[in-house]
């Protein structure tokens, strides 16, 4: 990340982005994000992301930075000030700054940090190419449904996926149910075409963009199926792929030694594919 950051009410030059030692979210890890893709110079999804951002605020006890109008005049400073075009936003919402305790006192001043990340535009080619998952067991804590800055379990998956060679790690539960990847939501085909993510509860987070392929798979008359599927049924299923808001969709034609499907990316993919780059498109 380069260029303008903003830090608890300023706008500063991001090598100089600095929070207090005691800032809690850099302590306890006492803390909420999110990150919103910018395409074209506009934010995607925003409302969805400042909606997940507000419950996940409440769910732990923050109170929301301002106001949403503030917020988002934060947002579109931050655009104009780095002429970011192409990338994404980074928010970050800390409880505030206090003598280093487990417990805290109630109305803290919240923290808030934006940064921002340049990157070439989303290409329909990164969504069409086939990539490859490994299979980890789920070990992060039961409120996965917030968006929490506590993310260790999620960054030594991610690097076990990145030294098998995989793109992704699918965690499993006790039960040898799939709950999410690392950075991404889990979508399966099955063999009579159902498209099955899991359903919304405290073992995933709501994806933005899982959200929105719903909503583009349900208007094509795709029949949609929420709710838990296994390991194994997913290495038996027709297609696979996983979503995220910086990912979009990336098909999965691998799931540790196991080829999905014929090994190739799917027709429901590059249909669900074709549907959100067209809607991107005309924001």
């Amino acid at each position: 990340m380069t260029g303008i950051s903003y830090v608890d009410g300023r706008y500063v030059s991001h090598a100089e982005a600095f929070v207090h030692m005691e800032d809690r979210g850099y302590q306890f890890a006492d803390g909420v994000y999110e990150v919103i893709a910018v395409y074209g110079g506009k934010l995607v999804d925003e409302a969805s992301h400042l909606d997940r951002l507000e419950r996940s605020l409440s769910e732990v006890g923050i109170a929301f930075p301002g106001s949403r109008a503030s917020l988002g005049i934060v947002l579109r400073e931050m655009m104009r000030r780095n002429r970011l075009k192409h990338g994404s936003l980074y928010l970050q919402v800390t409880r505030g700054v206090a003598r280093r305790d487990h417990a805290y006192v109630d109305a803290m001043r919240p923290v808030l940090t934006v940064a921002v990340r340049r990157a070439t535009p989303p290409l329909r080619s990164a969504s069409l190419a086939g990539y490859r998952v490994i299979s980890i067991p789920d070990i992060r804590w039961k409120r996965c449904d917030i968006k929490s800055v506590g993310l260790l379990p999620n960054i030594l998956g991610k690097k076990q996926a990145m030294r098998a060679g995989a793109a992704e790690a699918w965690m499993i539960d006790e039960a040898g149910m799939v709950t999410e990847g690392t950075t991404s939501n889990a979508w399966i085909v099955t063999a009579t075409g159902e498209l099955v993510t899991r359903y919304l509860d405290e073992g995933i987070l709501p994806g933005v963009t899982r959200r929105a392929l719903i909503g583009f798979a349900e208007r094509a008359q795709m029949p949609v199926v929420q709710r838990a599927f296994s390991l194994a049924e997913a290495k038996t299923a027709r297609e696979a792929f996983y979503t995220s808001a910086t990912a979009i969709l990336r098909p999965v034609i691998q799931i540790d030694e196991t080829k999905i499907g014929d090994g190739v990316v799917g027709p429901v993919a590059r249909r669900l594919v074709d549907a959100y780059f067209d809607a991107l498109e005309t924001v």
